[in-house]
């Protein structure tokens, strides 16, 4: 009987052990199974809040940087990487962007359902205002974008929704983690604005820029108008009549309250003084985004001592253009200048941040960036653009940006210099955690031709007929990127490649099932594609061509 007993307690504990190192191993050890102490010992040191450091160490403890310096005492538990001839970087920052947040299933009848918050239907059925969709709430790891841009030494993100004139609101998301609350590092800190006139004449209020530029000053106008009128009911409520509730106020009243930033577009030089207006006239602390025009007007947003998002996807001719289809000298010369906006910007004292705009191969954003220094940036304004200076913007410096003591361990290491072409990313660590970056698949062979340009891909899915547009860029090495448009959105090319006369590139689409890779592979013969898109175990025959040989080859 006690014999029983005793073996009856000794599985117990047993048991009981199993559970404590299953539940405690996330927490006692890392990623690929390290402990959470660990040093980088010998490496070169770039902290961005102060100068480069020499066969320096970083010591990070639990996710935190716990010292810096030639002289750090190394704890006997801490894990250690050699990091002679390396250099470390804090996590670089992309400012303003929609990683992390899949992109919303379409209408049922267009294969799912589509998210009931995205319309308004009050009082005032308010146009393409969605200000309470928030990108904490909606973050997903299953965008496969959250590995490329970090294998590109990207650890953090300021993200938001996308679509109509008040879309949601941003956050700050570290590029790693277990589960998507993991991902958020402060929320709210931006309300993106959108001027884009939606549709044509005819489609509905606002359908002019005139007409949009009305409608958002007028909720903001509502939305302070709202916050008096609820202060003063809640403040004396008898024989008053109750102020009515609106979504979009509320939602935009709080973001306010918590010091939320206003992103305001602004491009060009017309653009950028109308948007120094727009942050008076409607009263918000506003950052201007865009940017690209910025060398004619610095000065006067100096003055104003407003912030500038920079977008990075420098203005370049259309790729199938009609070569008698000249541009303009003011057009030529905006494609030549823009990438001197930020030393324009440096000069004036303007504090501005670095945002991948419409680039979809991560690596490309650092070669963006490179561009300003080839232009006159200094190379060191160029990092704190890509770090310190989007921390600053969005008020997380005192814990993101930078390689100081008690900070987040977003680092990268790197073989060397972070802008120059040769340089690999060798390591990347998020929030304490090590992640080795996964190179693309590369092209065997030479590629036989050039893919780039916009092509009309057909294929019939168990849905009926269906088409969307590839628009491709390729590098000299076969390397290719790009985006693809359909009914179910637009996404980027994860990764792709052409090898010979043979091409694949993949995608991640959302569809009933959830976020789905989609691989589009086949042959080139230099005018059109032909192959098969391999999802959810089906093989769907494609063909792609581009609208121009397809209109020649009609007319013959």
């Amino acid at each position: 009987m006690r014999s029983s007993l005793i073996r009856r307690f000794a599985s117990a504990v047993c048991l009981d052990a199993l559970l404590l190192l299953t539940y405690a191993a996330p927490t006692l050890f890392g990623q690929g199974g390290e402990p959470p102490y660990f040093a980088i010992r010998g490496a070169k040191v770039v902290p961005v809040a102060g100068p480069p450091i020499e066969n320096a160490t970083v010591a990070v403890s639990r996710g935190v940087i716990t010292a810096v310096g030639k002289d750090v005492a190394i704890p006997p538990e801490a894990w250690v990487i050699e990091g002679k001839g390396l250099t470390v970087y804090p996590g670089l920052i992309d400012s303003f962007t929609d990683i992390g947040i899949p992109a919303a299933a379409p209408t049922g009848s267009e294969g799912g359902p589509r998210r009931p918050q995205e319309t308004s239907r009050g009082p005032q059925d308010r146009p393409g205002s969605t200000p309470w969709r928030s990108a904490a709430d909606e973050v997903s790891l299953s965008d496969k974008r959250i590995e490329t841009w970090r294998s590109a030494g990207f650890t953090t993100v300021v993200s938001a929704p996308k679509g109509g004139f008040l879309p949601g609101q941003a956050a700050v998301l570290d590029l790693g983690g277990e589960r998507a609350g993991d991902l958020v590092v402060k929320s709210p800190v931006a309300i993106p604005v959108s001027l884009q006139v939606s549709g044509g004449f005819g489609s509905g209020f606002p359908d002019s820029l005139m007409g949009v530029l009305a409608y958002v000053h007028q909720v903001w106008l509502d939305t302070d108008w709202s916050v008096k009128a609820q202060a003063a009911y809640e403040k004396n409520p008898r024989g008053l009549e109750r102020p009515r509730y609106d979504r979009t106020e509320a939602a935009l009243a709080d973001a306010l309250e918590d010091h939320a930033l206003v992103l305001i577009p602004a491009n060009n030089s017309v653009q950028l003084r109308r948007a120094l207006e727009l942050a008076d006239r409607w009263q918000v602390h506003g950052v201007l985004y865009g940017g690209q025009m910025a060398y004619e007007v610095a000065p006067d947003i100096a003055a104003k001592k407003l912030s500038v998002l920079v977008n990075l996807k420098w203005p370049e001719g259309e790729k199938d253009a009609d070569p008698e289809d000249k541009p303009s000298l003011r057009t030529l010369q905006f494609r030549d200048r823009a990438p001197s906006s930020p030393g324009a910007l440096a000069k004036a004292g303007v504090k501005f941040a670095f945002y991948s705009g419409g680039i979809t191969t991560p690596k490309d954003i650092v070669k963006a960036a490179r561009k300003s220094i080839d232009a006159g940036l200094a190379p060191e304004a160029a990092l704190r653009a890509l770090t310190l200076s989007p921390a600053e913007i969005f008020g997380v410096a005192d814990r993101l940006g930078s390689i100081e003591n008690g900070k987040i361990a977003n680092l990268v290491v790197a073989d060397g210099d972070l802008f120059e072409e040769k340089t690999k990313i060798k390591l990347v660590f998020v929030d304490g955690r090590k992640y080795e970056p996964r190179e693309p698949e590369k092209p065997k062979d030479a590629p036989k031709g050039d893919i780039t340009g916009k092509w009309k891909l057909s294929y019939t899915t168990p849905e009926g007929p269906e088409e969307s547009t590839a628009d491709l860029s390729m590098e000299k090495d076969g390397t290719v990127s790009g985006t693809v448009s359909g009914k179910r959105g637009t996404t980027s090319i994860i990764s792709g490649y052409l090898s010979g006369d043979k091409f694949s590139f993949t995608i991640n689409i959302p569809l009933d099932q959830g976020p789905t890779d989609a691989t589009f592979s086949g042959t080139f013969d230099g005018t059109s594609l032909k192959g098969a898109i391999s999802v959810l175990g089906l093989s769907i025959d494609f063909t792609g061509v581009k609208p121009g040989n397809a209109f020649l080859r009609g007319g013959q």
